[in-house]
């Protein structure tokens, strides 16, 4: 399909960019919402090439394509600057040209950590390997291998420390894409607040005024919550602008009257209270750690993975980067390589229990990541939290290491992930012995937790190792994990169901794409379990928070939609074990779901398991019972279909 022809099209259809409000794409549709939807023509949208039908729900223009959906949105953002983090103004200019993205869901800290992480996830890792090399040139001054008055360590310097000296005017660009602001405009306020002259006024130390006002001037190098409270403001500022002023003025009278408004506002408001504010947290956090370490270190350490879990760790973020900007340390760092390590060496012990191939095969990685970036996202939910005892291990062992190594007073002098790599940003404040004995002891006590008192292991991959073992012919015998064995001519393609639950003819699905079988044959799930589990041997060929695509090596094509409408709830309650590209088995982890959290949002969990263009096929449902466990074979498709062989 030519989406080239597709994409110009389906854009004249919904009533051009101007009528769009926001566009962006779950696994098989593309999702408008259109400032006037009397301006769309839905027939036309549906005589496009490519276009399978036209769903209106829930105030949204769904445009149905297909697994290609991907494709005609690319082109269509190509052709507009349309896009999630595109958005246009009422007259289709990109004075408005960042995000306000999806709107946020939940109490207001829910909320409040959802901006922090829009904020900050976009640049996380330039940060990491900024603060990674912080910590580098640390030790090998601290070795005596470069010595701090040479003109090589000023080079190695800027490069370490140039990220977080203007972090302000990354925080800008984040910040207008997150807040539907211009990014250039917030930056040119955020280059202001950064700019020699305003710095050389806050270390002069002398009263400073505009215009008769006083001025209480502080640094706004490396700081964080001034400017995105300006840009929150500018976001505002430029919405009122461009709807008083003529569109032959617009444009650039717009920008001129908000960076005149917005930089001297924020020098006189806006930064003060802010720094205020941030040294009052400063202030709190170091007054707890002063009434004793050990405990404070103790609760953070054990908690802190919980709160990656749930997303509520971005709320400390803004302290740590307030903190290294204020006092050069944030002691908030402290216990996080013990409670790091710990998840690591839980999943270390998994991998030498388990008898899982798949956890097995995921469980080395995790390991390695963990230990040493301090990403423990794959060890806690590829491994740890799944398995659930690994979890809580590492917990507990991520308190008592926190606590040994924040007695100390150990802090990080740089922004860093919290892993062995980055132990040298320890050195300077607080007992770095006492930081190893934290590592050491959480290290240890997680893995003999783990290997003594064990844990659930998975009986449906145990089982089938011992039955492939027991079936074994010889040591010729073809071994790997990601092998497919060739499917018997004459046998029909078989696709198992991706979760446990009640049956549901495809029929009653209340979404008319899947029920009228538009996008393909196939059945769905009421699920009551939130595990994902891959329906058939393949490969994974696209990755969504609610549905999975894949393809099996005859070519067959599958979609695991899971709910109906969560795309908009933007990846929450959802997580994910794979990614594109991955080769799975029958019964492998795909992710998982909190059912509960999903349908308290008011969201349907009915689960969509559908054969892609399989139209006329002989797709047939295969078992009768109404309740299921997932891999129990639900499909199965005839084999003068299933057996073409791809490529």
């Amino acid at each position: 399909m030519d989406y080239g022809k597709t994409a110009p099209s389906v854009l004249e259809g919904v009533g051009g960019a101007s009528n769009v409000e926001s566009l962006g794409h779950c696994a098989t549709r593309l999702r408008f919402v259109l400032r006037d939807a009397s301006k769309a023509d839905r027939a036309a949208v549906e005589a496009a090439p490519g276009v399978i039908t036209v769903v209106e729900s829930g105030g949204q223009f769904q445009v149905v394509i297909g697994n290609d959906v991907a494709k005609a949105y690319a082109e269509i953002t190509r052709i507009s600057g349309l896009g999630a983090d595109k958005p246009r103004a009422q007259d289709g200019s990109a004075s408005g040209s960042g995000s306000t993205g999806p709107a946020p869901r939940g109490n207001p800290l829910t909320r409040l950590v959802d901006v922090i992480s829009s904020i900050f996830t976009p640049f996380l890792w330039t940060l990491a390997g900024a603060g990674l090399l912080k910590a580098t040139i640390v030790l090998v001054t601290k070795l005596g291998l470069v010595a701090e008055t040479s003109q090589e360590f000023t080079v190695l310097n800027a490069a370490g420390d140039g990220v977080f000296f203007f972090l302000p005017v990354l925080l800008a660009v984040t910040a207008a894409k997150r807040f539907g602001a211009n990014q250039w405009t917030a930056m040119a306020i955020a280059g202001s607040l950064v700019y020699p002259a305003i710095g050389a006024l806050n270390e002069a130390g002398v009263p400073v005024s505009f215009f008769g006002i006083p001025m209480v001037m502080v640094a706004y190098a490396s700081s964080v919550i001034p400017v995105i409270l300006a840009v929150y403001v500018q976001s505002f500022v430029e919405r009122g602008l461009d709807k008083a002023l003529p569109s032959s003025i617009r444009n650039f009278i717009t920008p001129m009257l908000t960076i005149l408004l917005m930089v001297p506002l924020t020098l006189l408001t806006i930064g003060p209270a802010s720094d205020w504010a941030g040294q009052g947290a400063s202030g709190l956090i170091g007054w707890l750690f002063g009434l004793s370490p050990a405990v404070a270190g103790a609760v953070l350490g054990g908690t802190w993975q919980i709160m990656v879990v749930f997303g509520i760790h971005w709320g400390l973020v803004p302290m740590m980067a307030n903190d290294l900007a204020v006092q050069g340390h944030s002691l908030l760092y402290g216990p996080l390589v013990a409670a790091s390590a710990a998840q690591g060496a839980a999943v270390l012990a998994v991998m030498l229990r388990t008898r899982s191939k798949s956890l097995k095969k995921l469980a080395g990685p995790a390991a390695v990541s963990s230990f040493l970036a301090g990403i423990t996202e794959p060890a806690v939910y590829g491994v740890n939290l799944r398995l659930k005892k690994p979890f809580v291990y590492a917990c507990i062992a991520g308190a008592v290491g926190g606590g040994i190594a924040s007695a100390g007073g150990s802090a990080s002098t740089a922004y860093i992930m919290p892993g062995l790599l980055s132990l040298s940003a320890y050195l300077e404040v607080g007992s770095f012995a006492l930081q190893l004995a934290g590592v050491g002891v959480a290290v240890a006590l997680s893995f003999g937790l783990t290997m003594a008192l064990g844990f659930k292991d998975i009986p449906e991959d145990a089982a089938a190792e011992a039955d492939g073992a027991a079936r074994a012919e010889g040591p010729d015998e073809a071994t790997d994990a990601d092998a497919t064995p060739e499917r018997p001519a004459g046998e029909a393609f078989e696709v198992a169901t991706p979760v446990e639950g009640r049956v549901v003819a495809l029929t009653d699905v209340p979404d008319p794409v899947f029920s009228s079988g538009t996008l393909g044959d196939g059945a769905a799930v009421a699920p009551t379990s939130g595990e994902v589990h891959s329906p058939i041997d393949g490969t994974v060929v696209s990755v969504l928070p609610h549905a999975y695509g894949l393809r099996s090596p005859e070519g067959v094509e599958v979609l695991v939609h899971i709910g109906i409408d969560t795309v908009r709830l933007g990846g929450e309650h959802f997580t994910t074990a794979v990614r594109q590209g991955d080769h799975v088995r029958l019964g492998d982890p795909l992710g998982e779901v909190d059912l509960a959290a999903v349908e308290a949002a008011g969201y349907d969990t009915t689960t969509m398991v559908i054969v892609l263009d399989a139209a006329g096929t002989g797709v047939v449902r295969t078992t009768e019972h109404p309740e299921v466990e997932h891999s129990t074979v639900l499909l199965s498709l005839s084999p003068e279909h299933a057996l073409t062989p791809v490529g």
